[in-house]
């Protein structure tokens, strides 16, 4: 799909010479951080002393802090903004411990001038989010939300935003992924409108205002948001989150050019886990026209020093998990590999561990089936020690075992959701024990993708009866319906939804199988 969309920066029109009136803005950005308030390791997970005192680590608020720091004294007589896509929130013992105060406090620390609403803002409801808005000076935004009905948010998320910079002013709007009530705790009183009818109506309100540079700051992932540069010309550029795409020009791992050209409009995103500074410099003639569009996402390594009173700030703050985020619970003999860009599209090393601890913990009770969303894996885990802090950064979201008894054709019918967002690498892929099945991609979603589902017995895997009865393990926010697997939910399931939590029993499985050798048997298989 990026193909179809790629052109080079000859298509701006470019011209050898700039006219007088031509006005230049810089953008620094940052998306998906997740919680991510200490440097991270190359696991994306938090950085262990060592690590960061040998040089082996990136991120982490103090050095977005320095790096924003120094990029505002290097510009200081340019135009500069900061801006986030949305998603500081949950991924890390910051969030479980504190529930947004952190990323409040840091975001505001760094200066932050506008932030888009991520999905996992919902995660503690929308009084989660109102509180986060209550602790931060700037404004947090999404146009296609209907807050009308929601007493905690309609007075505080904003539709969208217009700042004057330099003398011009630039309209800001955003759009968050209409699943978001699928992966998330919205509530029945956020109404979610399309993304790109909701985007043409606020260009059109801006433009009726006067204002011609416009910006979507959005979360929804990069195939919607190349979706929207080709159906709304009128934008200047879009900034995205959600799918935690680089888009660069000087990293073997980058989806793409950074920006992205859609027809005339730069589309652009910077990874995710406080890894990178976005950096994005537009250059726009007198009729608000961008003639050029230059820049690249910056690596936050250990070339990066911390800034001391953020650094010292953090350290106070996780004073009090810190002990029990050190605690050693196991030994991995090899790194366990939860990369998001690996389990949700195929059976991956992380998600057979959860998956394999969920069904040993539930074993004696009878069942024999196992589903974890992958969507619930937030990170690898490296070699050697492994700590609580390392598991409950996997697995951040406080969910609890749930088990509950359906049909054989009801686990087909969820693992056909389970595989029906491949493409979009989203959250709902289905990692497995007890079970085995092939997927065809190229079948339609949810038209038969699935095929030779095997359930695990006393004589080995047999194929599933689609009229039998099977207890099944999940966590309790996929029982619930979460990530789309609405089949779980209801009352006549005989479900019991407050088993133990899922890091626990992560971190016991580990600890019973130390030195636990991460692998993978072919248990998902693709045609």
């Amino acid at each position: 799909m990026l193909n179809r969309f790629l052109m080079s920066a000859a298509a701006l029109g470019l011209t050898a010479g700039m006219a007088a009136a031509d006005y230049k803005l810089t953008i620094l950005h940052t998306n998906d951080i997740h919680s991510r308030i200490e440097s991270i390791n190359k696991y994306d997970s938090t950085c262990k002393a060592d690590d960061e005192a040998e040089g082996k680590c990136f991120g982490g608020v103090a050095r977005i802090k320095t790096m924003v720091d120094s990029k505002r004294a290097e510009l200081a007589d340019e135009n500069v903004l900061l801006l986030d896509a949305g998603d500081p929130f949950q991924g890390s013992l910051f969030y479980t411990t504190y529930k947004g105060a952190a990323e409040a406090e840091f975001m505001e620390a760094i200066g932050y001038d506008v932030m888009a609403v991520g999905n996992h803002e919902f995660d503690d409801g929308p009084a989660g989010l109102a509180a986060f808005v209550d602790a931060v000076s700037f404004p947090v935004i999404s146009g296609n939300l209907d807050l009308s009905s929601s007493a905690e948010l309609k007075d505080r998320v904003k539709n969208h935003v217009v700042l004057e910079v330099g003398g011009q002013k630039i309209g800001i709007i955003s759009a968050l992924a209409t699943d978001t009530v699928e992966t998330s705790s919205p509530g029945k009183d956020v109404v979610f409108q399309d993304e790109i009818e909701s985007l043409k109506a606020d260009v059109a309100a801006l433009e009726a205002e006067g204002v011609n540079i416009i910006i979507a700051l959005n979360h929804v992932g990069l195939a919607k948001d190349l979706e929207i540069a080709a159906a709304v010309p009128e934008l200047d550029l879009v900034i995205g989150g959600h799918s935690h795409t680089l888009l660069a020009n000087t990293h073997d791992r980058a989806a793409g050019p950074y920006p992205t050209m859609v027809g005339d409009v730069p589309v652009v995103q910077a990874y995710a886990y406080s890894k990178f500074l976005g950096e994005i410099t537009l250059t726009f003639d007198d009729a608000g026209n961008v003639t050029s569009a230059e820049g690249e996402p910056i690596l936050l390594d250990a070339s990066v020093t911390p800034d001391a009173d953020i650094a010292a700030r953090v350290a106070e703050m996780g004073a009090p998990i810190e002990e029990m985020k050190q605690r050693v619970v196991a030994e991995a003999a090899t790194p366990i590999e939860g990369d998001r860009a690996v389990c949700r599209v195929q059976e991956c090393q992380m998600g057979n561990l959860v998956a394999d601890a969920m069904l040993e913990r539930v074993a004696d009770q009878g069942a024999t089936i196992a589903i974890a969303n992958a969507g619930g894996l937030r990170a690898s885990i490296d070699a050697g020690e492994v700590t609580m802090g390392e598991v409950l950064t996997v697995l951040p979201f406080q969910n609890t075992l749930s088990t509950f008894e359906i049909t054989g054709q009801t686990v087909i019918d969820a693992l056909e959701n389970g595989v029906s967002q491949v493409e979009e690498v989203k959250g709902r892929f289905p990692q497995v024990s007890g079970l085995t099945f092939t997927w065809d991609p190229s079948v339609a979603p949810n038209e038969g993708r699935i095929s030779d589902v095997m359930v695990a017995s006393e004589d080995g895997f047999v194929p599933i009866d689609p009229a039998a009865t099977y207890l099944v393990v999940t966590n309790n926010y996929v029982r619930n319906g979460g990530d789309g697997y609405k089949m779980f939910a209801g009352d006549d399931k005989n479900a019991y939804d407050y088993g133990p939590d899922l890091a626990d029993v992560t971190a016991e499985y580990l600890a019973a199988n130390a030195p636990y050798q991460p692998y993978v048997d072919g248990r998902i298989r693709q045609k």
